[in-house]
């Protein structure tokens, strides 16, 4: 059995797959984040979802039509792969950070929160850090979403400020759009003054 007989279409999900003489086999592992994925799997002219952790999908040497679908047992398949499973990245790591109305200036607690993340990211071998920034409904869309680009670019230059390499930090700005508490227009609620920073 080859890969060119047995295909899989990834819906962001973390796989293993193998062949040997005896056919192919994929396995659908968990996300580390515990968000639902699945993923496409061909041979033979058939297909089947694995939409389960540790679902598995078998398609034997010599066999004919769709692959054959079963639940492996997990602590075999990580026993059985521990060197794969140690060369996974550990999952993103999720900070939080707030702002005083209308400003770029972190308030007092968050630059704690601030000191944790850049440490969690220099304790990653070729870390990365996405800064994403927001705002509440104060003003107009135009405003917030200048203020969020701003808020998002003042927090990627503390990083930087504080040596973390300035090529592996993204700061976006997303306005209004994403509240985290949502609010009508023209509401000042602090919990949206935010920008979110993603460790990976």
């Amino acid at each position: 059995m080859t890969f060119h007989r047995l295909a899989a279409t990834v819906f962001t999900s973390l796989l293993i797959a193998a062949c040997s003489s005896s056919g192919t086999r994929v396995v659908l592992l968990p996300q580390a984040d515990g968000r639902p994925s699945a993923v496409v799997v061909r041979a033979n002219g058939g297909e089947e979802v694995l939409g389960k952790p540790y679902q598995r999908a078998t398609a034997s040497r010599n066999s004919t039509g769709a692959p054959v679908v079963d639940q492996a047992d997990p602590a075999r398949i990580e026993a059985e792969n521990r060197s794969l499973f140690d060369l996974m990245p550990p999952p993103p790591q999720r900070y939080t950070l707030y702002f005083d109305a209308g400003e770029t200036a972190l308030t007092p607690e968050s630059q704690v929160t601030l000191s944790e993340a850049l440490a969690a990211a220099a304790a990653r071998n070729g870390g990365e850090i996405v800064v994403t920034g927001h705002t509440d409904t104060l003003g107009t869309l135009e405003r917030n979403d200048d203020l969020s680009r701003r808020r998002a670019q003042e927090v990627r230059q503390m990083f930087a400020d504080r040596g973390f390499p300035a090529s592996r930090i993204q700061a976006i700005g997303r306005g209004e759009r994403n509240l985290l508490i949502p609010t009508p227009d023209e509401v000042a609620e602090p919990r949206n003054r935010r920008v979110t920073i993603e460790v990976r």
